[in-house]
């Protein structure tokens, strides 16, 4: 049951209008420069690659300079399913300065929707829907990216790296192999506000496939405690505080 994700029946013609909407409110964004710049999803000359790239080419540069690099990824559960839409739509005016007519129908493509199950041929009754992003939308990609934008700046406070693929974040840092004991606290630090930041904006990371990896050359490698090290996390409020073992 976990793995079911509800999709959105949508028609053909929502679709082209939310293809347009998407072109206008990405040039937009592109213009004024209010994307981040370390998010490579659903966007023009951006993608997995480019992702990859990033961090490989970080984490190389670091070992050339004879440094090792603690690399955390970090999934969400459900990510698109647990968006908050008031708090998604007053993002959107405050922080982007989308209002009037735009902010208004931005309202009706998130809100008002219901869903209904079926199973062994009988039909539920409909319910309404209060959180997420239609699934399998055109413009939904966009504004999970723009929900979401806020957890760079907690990272960057942190003197962390990191870059970002829809609802997959690497954070990541390169220090020297006799500062690794410093290098986990502090990621560990990152990774416990960054867990509160999604939690308060209702987002849960998955800790089955969250990973924490040291990354360097076949000399400095073997010199990292890997043992030793283990990087602490707050799922949420509620939870307690979860252990992650770093590999190689």
């Amino acid at each position: 049951m976990a793995n079911f994700r509800p999709v959105s029946n949508l028609s053909f013609l929502s679709k082209v209008i939310e293809t347009a909407v998407n072109r206008q409110l990405n040039a937009y964004l592109m213009e004024h420069g209010l994307l981040p710049r370390c998010q490579s999803a659903y966007r023009r000359h951006h993608s997995t690659e480019t992702a990859m790239l990033r961090v490989v080419s970080d984490a190389l540069t670091a070992a050339d300079n004879r440094e090792v690099t603690l690399l955390a990824m970090l999934d969400l559960s459900a990510a698109f399913d647990c968006v908050d839409r008031s708090v998604s739509l007053q993002r959107l005016q405050r922080n982007f300065d989308l209002t009037d007519v735009v902010l208004r129908w931005l309202t009706s493509f998130l809100c008002g929707r219901t869903q209904q199950m079926i199973y062994n041929g009988r039909l539920s009754e409909i319910q309404r829907v209060w959180y997420g992003i239609p699934q399998r939308s055109v413009l939904g990609p966009l504004l999970f990216t723009i929900y979401t934008a806020g957890v760079s700046s907690i990272i960057v406070n942190h003197d962390c790296r990191l870059h970002l693929y829809a609802d997959d974040t690497q954070v990541y840092l390169s220090v020297p192999v006799d500062a690794v004991s410093s290098a986990t606290a502090r990621l560990s630090h990152c990774i416990a506000d960054v867990a509160t930041w999604f939690s308060v904006n209702r987002l849960r990371l998955n800790l089955a496939k969250t990973q924490i990896i040291w990354l360097g050359s076949k000399v400095n490698i073997p010199d990292v405690p890997i043992m030793a090290t283990s990087v602490q996390m707050v799922e949420s409020a509620r939870d307690p505080w979860m252990s992650l073992s770093t590999v190689t």
